[in-house]
Protein backbone atom coordinates (compact mmCIF):
# COMPACT_ATOMS: atom_id res chain seq x y z
CA UNK A 1 0.00 0.00 0.00
CA UNK A 2 0.99 3.59 -0.61
CA UNK A 3 1.01 5.92 2.36
CA UNK A 4 -1.68 8.65 2.23
CA UNK A 5 0.82 11.49 2.43
CA UNK A 6 2.80 10.13 -0.49
CA UNK A 7 -0.39 9.38 -2.39
CA UNK A 8 -1.58 12.95 -1.86
CA UNK A 9 1.67 14.41 -3.19
CA UNK A 10 1.72 12.02 -6.13
CA UNK A 11 -1.89 12.87 -7.00
CA UNK A 12 -1.02 16.49 -7.64
CA UNK A 13 1.33 15.46 -10.46
CA UNK A 14 -1.09 12.78 -11.65
CA UNK A 15 -3.83 15.38 -12.21
CA UNK A 16 -1.54 17.21 -14.60
CA UNK A 17 -0.26 13.99 -16.09
CA UNK A 18 3.27 15.08 -15.35
CA UNK A 19 6.07 12.67 -14.44
CA UNK A 20 7.16 12.31 -10.86
CA UNK A 21 10.03 14.65 -9.88
CA UNK A 22 13.41 13.00 -9.75
CA UNK A 23 16.54 13.83 -7.80
CA UNK A 24 18.61 16.61 -9.39
CA UNK A 25 21.34 15.26 -11.63
CA UNK A 26 25.02 16.28 -11.34
CA UNK A 27 24.75 18.01 -14.72
CA UNK A 28 22.11 20.32 -13.33
CA UNK A 29 24.37 21.34 -10.45
CA UNK A 30 27.19 21.98 -12.90
CA UNK A 31 24.97 24.24 -15.02
CA UNK A 32 23.96 26.23 -11.94
CA UNK A 33 27.61 26.53 -10.87
CA UNK A 34 28.59 27.75 -14.34
CA UNK A 35 25.84 30.38 -14.24
CA UNK A 36 26.92 31.64 -10.81
CA UNK A 37 30.58 31.79 -11.81
CA UNK A 38 29.69 33.86 -14.90
CA UNK A 39 28.26 36.54 -12.61
CA UNK A 40 31.72 36.90 -11.04
CA UNK A 41 33.90 36.42 -14.12
CA UNK A 42 31.96 38.78 -16.42
CA UNK A 43 32.40 41.97 -14.32
CA UNK A 44 36.09 41.17 -13.88
CA UNK A 45 36.54 40.79 -17.63
CA UNK A 46 34.66 44.02 -18.30
CA UNK A 47 36.87 45.87 -15.80
CA UNK A 48 40.05 44.37 -17.24
CA UNK A 49 39.03 45.16 -20.83
CA UNK A 50 37.86 48.68 -20.13
CA UNK A 51 40.03 51.07 -22.10
CA UNK A 52 37.70 54.07 -22.09
CA UNK A 53 39.30 55.68 -19.04
CA UNK A 54 36.27 54.95 -16.83
CA UNK A 55 37.42 53.21 -13.66
CA UNK A 56 35.11 50.41 -12.60
CA UNK A 57 37.14 49.55 -9.51
CA UNK A 58 39.07 51.63 -6.96
CA UNK A 59 39.84 55.24 -7.90
CA UNK A 60 43.38 56.37 -8.57
CA UNK A 61 45.71 56.37 -5.54
CA UNK A 62 47.47 59.74 -5.26
CA UNK A 63 49.20 59.72 -1.85
CA UNK A 64 52.16 57.88 -0.39
CA UNK A 65 49.96 55.95 2.06
CA UNK A 66 47.20 54.97 -0.39
CA UNK A 67 49.10 51.98 -1.90
CA UNK A 68 49.60 50.53 1.60
CA UNK A 69 45.85 50.76 2.24
CA UNK A 70 45.15 49.17 -1.16
CA UNK A 71 47.52 46.29 -0.41
CA UNK A 72 45.82 45.40 2.88
CA UNK A 73 42.44 45.73 1.14
CA UNK A 74 43.44 43.35 -1.65
CA UNK A 75 45.00 40.95 0.83
CA UNK A 76 41.74 40.73 2.79
CA UNK A 77 39.76 40.49 -0.45
CA UNK A 78 41.84 37.58 -1.77
CA UNK A 79 41.75 35.68 1.53
CA UNK A 80 38.00 36.06 2.00
CA UNK A 81 37.41 35.38 -1.71
CA UNK A 82 39.43 32.16 -1.58
CA UNK A 83 37.55 31.03 1.53
CA UNK A 84 34.22 31.86 -0.13
CA UNK A 85 35.09 29.83 -3.24
CA UNK A 86 36.32 26.92 -1.10
CA UNK A 87 33.16 26.91 1.03
CA UNK A 88 30.84 27.15 -1.98
CA UNK A 89 32.75 24.42 -3.85
CA UNK A 90 32.51 22.15 -0.79
CA UNK A 91 28.81 22.90 -0.48
CA UNK A 92 28.28 22.08 -4.15
CA UNK A 93 30.25 18.84 -3.85
CA UNK A 94 28.20 17.80 -0.84
CA UNK A 95 24.96 18.61 -2.64
CA UNK A 96 25.97 16.35 -5.51
CA UNK A 97 27.50 13.53 -3.48
CA UNK A 98 24.89 13.34 -0.75
CA UNK A 99 21.81 14.13 -2.81
CA UNK A 100 18.68 12.06 -2.37
CA UNK A 101 18.84 8.81 -4.31
CA UNK A 102 16.49 5.81 -4.38
CA UNK A 103 17.42 3.09 -1.89
CA UNK A 104 19.93 5.23 0.02
CA UNK A 105 19.27 6.24 3.62
CA UNK A 106 20.77 9.15 5.48
CA UNK A 107 23.46 8.41 8.06
CA UNK A 108 24.01 10.25 11.34
CA UNK A 109 27.44 11.57 12.28
CA UNK A 110 28.43 13.22 15.54
CA UNK A 111 31.32 15.22 14.08
CA UNK A 112 35.09 15.18 14.12
CA UNK A 113 37.07 16.94 16.84
CA UNK A 114 40.22 17.18 14.72
CA UNK A 115 38.37 18.87 11.85
CA UNK A 116 36.71 21.31 14.26
CA UNK A 117 40.09 22.22 15.77
CA UNK A 118 41.57 22.77 12.32
CA UNK A 119 38.78 25.07 11.10
CA UNK A 120 39.02 27.03 14.35
CA UNK A 121 42.81 27.41 14.49
CA UNK A 122 43.28 28.39 10.82
CA UNK A 123 40.81 31.36 10.89
CA UNK A 124 42.34 32.46 14.20
CA UNK A 125 45.83 32.54 12.69
CA UNK A 126 44.52 34.40 9.63
CA UNK A 127 42.84 37.03 11.81
CA UNK A 128 45.99 37.51 13.91
CA UNK A 129 48.05 37.94 10.73
CA UNK A 130 45.57 40.48 9.32
CA UNK A 131 45.48 42.36 12.64
CA UNK A 132 49.28 42.73 12.62
CA UNK A 133 49.35 43.87 8.99
CA UNK A 134 46.47 46.31 9.54
CA UNK A 135 48.12 47.77 12.63
CA UNK A 136 51.27 48.50 10.65
CA UNK A 137 49.28 50.37 8.01
CA UNK A 138 47.23 52.18 10.67
CA UNK A 139 50.41 53.29 12.48
CA UNK A 140 51.71 54.78 9.23
CA UNK A 141 48.46 56.50 8.25
CA UNK A 142 47.37 57.79 11.65
CA UNK A 143 50.69 57.89 13.49
CA UNK A 144 53.24 60.68 13.73
CA UNK A 145 53.62 62.30 10.30
CA UNK A 146 56.93 63.10 8.64
CA UNK A 147 58.25 66.68 9.00
CA UNK A 148 55.40 68.93 7.91
CA UNK A 149 55.90 71.36 5.01
CA UNK A 150 52.44 72.97 5.06
CA UNK A 151 49.66 73.40 7.63
CA UNK A 152 46.10 73.87 6.40
CA UNK A 153 42.98 74.45 8.50
CA UNK A 154 39.72 73.05 7.14
CA UNK A 155 36.54 74.12 8.94
CA UNK A 156 33.35 72.35 7.89
CA UNK A 157 29.92 73.92 8.17
CA UNK A 158 26.51 73.43 6.63
CA UNK A 159 27.22 73.18 3.71
CA UNK A 160 30.72 74.25 2.74
CA UNK A 161 34.41 73.72 3.43
CA UNK A 162 36.23 76.79 4.78
CA UNK A 163 39.93 76.54 3.93
CA UNK A 164 42.53 78.63 5.79
CA UNK A 165 46.24 78.99 5.06
CA UNK A 166 48.56 80.59 7.59
CA UNK A 167 50.33 83.75 6.51
CA UNK A 168 53.97 84.71 6.87
CA UNK A 169 53.80 84.38 10.67
CA UNK A 170 52.87 80.68 10.36
CA UNK A 171 49.90 81.09 12.71
CA UNK A 172 46.17 80.66 12.14
CA UNK A 173 43.54 83.24 13.08
CA UNK A 174 45.81 86.22 12.34
CA UNK A 175 45.45 89.14 9.96
CA UNK A 176 47.64 87.69 7.22
CA UNK A 177 45.72 84.42 6.86
CA UNK A 178 44.48 83.41 3.43
CA UNK A 179 40.96 81.95 3.30
CA UNK A 180 39.00 80.23 0.53
CA UNK A 181 35.71 78.38 0.31
CA UNK A 182 35.60 74.87 -1.17
CA UNK A 183 39.01 75.35 -2.81
CA UNK A 184 41.89 73.34 -1.35
CA UNK A 185 45.29 73.58 -3.06
CA UNK A 186 48.29 71.50 -1.94
CA UNK A 187 51.77 71.05 -3.41
CA UNK A 188 52.82 67.67 -4.76
CA UNK A 189 55.49 65.61 -2.98
CA UNK A 190 55.28 67.71 0.18
CA UNK A 191 53.85 66.74 3.56
CA UNK A 192 50.62 68.58 4.33
CA UNK A 193 48.96 68.48 7.75
CA UNK A 194 45.22 69.22 7.71
CA UNK A 195 43.63 70.55 10.91
CA UNK A 196 39.96 69.57 10.63
CA UNK A 197 37.20 71.30 12.61
CA UNK A 198 33.43 71.78 12.47
CA UNK A 199 31.28 74.81 13.19
CA UNK A 200 27.96 73.08 13.69
CA UNK A 201 27.32 69.35 13.19
CA UNK A 202 29.39 66.26 12.43
CA UNK A 203 30.82 66.27 8.92
CA UNK A 204 33.31 63.89 7.31
CA UNK A 205 36.24 64.94 5.11
CA UNK A 206 36.66 62.34 2.37
CA UNK A 207 38.80 62.22 -0.76
CA UNK A 208 38.49 58.75 -2.34
CA UNK A 209 41.90 59.04 -4.00
CA UNK A 210 43.49 59.45 -0.55
CA UNK A 211 41.83 56.27 0.80
CA UNK A 212 41.28 58.24 4.00
CA UNK A 213 38.28 59.74 5.74
CA UNK A 214 38.16 61.82 8.91
CA UNK A 215 35.15 63.08 10.81
CA UNK A 216 34.90 66.76 11.67
CA UNK A 217 33.41 66.90 15.18
CA UNK A 218 32.29 70.16 16.83
CA UNK A 219 34.64 71.11 19.64
CA UNK A 220 37.46 68.82 18.48
CA UNK A 221 40.36 69.25 16.08
CA UNK A 222 41.20 66.24 13.95
CA UNK A 223 44.51 65.95 12.16
CA UNK A 224 45.16 64.23 8.86
CA UNK A 225 48.48 64.23 7.03
CA UNK A 226 49.11 63.48 3.39
CA UNK A 227 51.85 63.59 0.80
CA UNK A 228 50.55 63.64 -2.75
CA UNK A 229 52.44 61.75 -5.44
CA UNK A 230 50.80 63.14 -8.57
CA UNK A 231 49.17 66.35 -9.74
CA UNK A 232 45.51 66.61 -10.64
CA UNK A 233 42.08 67.86 -9.64
CA UNK A 234 39.81 65.84 -7.35
CA UNK A 235 36.61 66.18 -5.37
CA UNK A 236 36.22 66.62 -1.62
CA UNK A 237 33.07 64.91 -0.41
CA UNK A 238 31.26 65.07 2.90
CA UNK A 239 30.73 61.43 3.84
CA UNK A 240 28.42 62.17 6.78
CA UNK A 241 24.75 63.07 6.42
CA UNK A 242 24.85 66.60 7.81
CA UNK A 243 21.48 68.10 6.87
CA UNK A 244 19.16 68.83 3.99
CA UNK A 245 21.92 70.42 1.91
CA UNK A 246 24.34 67.52 2.39
CA UNK A 247 24.18 66.65 -1.31
CA UNK A 248 25.75 69.97 -2.32
CA UNK A 249 28.55 70.03 0.26
CA UNK A 250 31.32 69.49 -2.23
CA UNK A 251 34.82 70.91 -2.36
CA UNK A 252 37.57 70.86 -4.96
CA UNK A 253 41.11 69.69 -4.38
CA UNK A 254 43.97 70.76 -6.64
CA UNK A 255 47.34 69.04 -6.36
CA UNK A 256 49.97 71.05 -8.21
CA UNK A 257 53.68 71.66 -8.38
CA UNK A 258 55.22 73.75 -5.55
CA UNK A 259 55.85 76.60 -8.00
CA UNK A 260 52.22 76.63 -9.17
CA UNK A 261 51.01 76.37 -5.58
CA UNK A 262 53.01 79.40 -4.42
CA UNK A 263 51.89 81.36 -7.48
CA UNK A 264 48.28 80.55 -6.59
CA UNK A 265 48.87 81.66 -2.99
CA UNK A 266 50.28 84.99 -4.17
CA UNK A 267 47.36 85.52 -6.55
CA UNK A 268 44.84 84.77 -3.80
CA UNK A 269 46.65 87.10 -1.40
CA UNK A 270 46.56 89.90 -3.99
CA UNK A 271 42.82 89.35 -4.56
CA UNK A 272 42.14 89.51 -0.82
CA UNK A 273 44.18 92.69 -0.51
CA UNK A 274 42.18 94.33 -3.29
CA UNK A 275 38.94 93.13 -1.72
CA UNK A 276 39.91 94.44 1.71
CA UNK A 277 40.92 97.81 0.22
CA UNK A 278 37.61 98.03 -1.61
CA UNK A 279 35.66 97.18 1.52
CA UNK A 280 37.58 99.74 3.56
CA UNK A 281 36.98 102.44 0.96
CA UNK A 282 33.30 101.53 0.77
CA UNK A 283 33.03 101.78 4.52
CA UNK A 284 34.55 105.27 4.52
Amino acid sequence: MVRPSLALRSGLWALGRCPQPTAPSPQRFLRVAALLSSWVVLPVNVWAASGSGVRLWLPEAVTTTAPDIDRIFYLILWITGAIFVLVQATLLAFLVRYRRRPGRRAAYTHGNNLVEIIWTVIPTLILIFLAIQSQRVWATVRGTPPPVDLHVEVVAEQFAWNIRYAGADGLFETADDLTTINQLHVPVRQTVLIHLKSKDVIHSFFVPQFRMKLDAVPGLTGRLWLSATTTGEYEIACAELCGLGHYRMRGYLTIETPEAFHAWLQAQAAEEMVSDTFQSGKGV
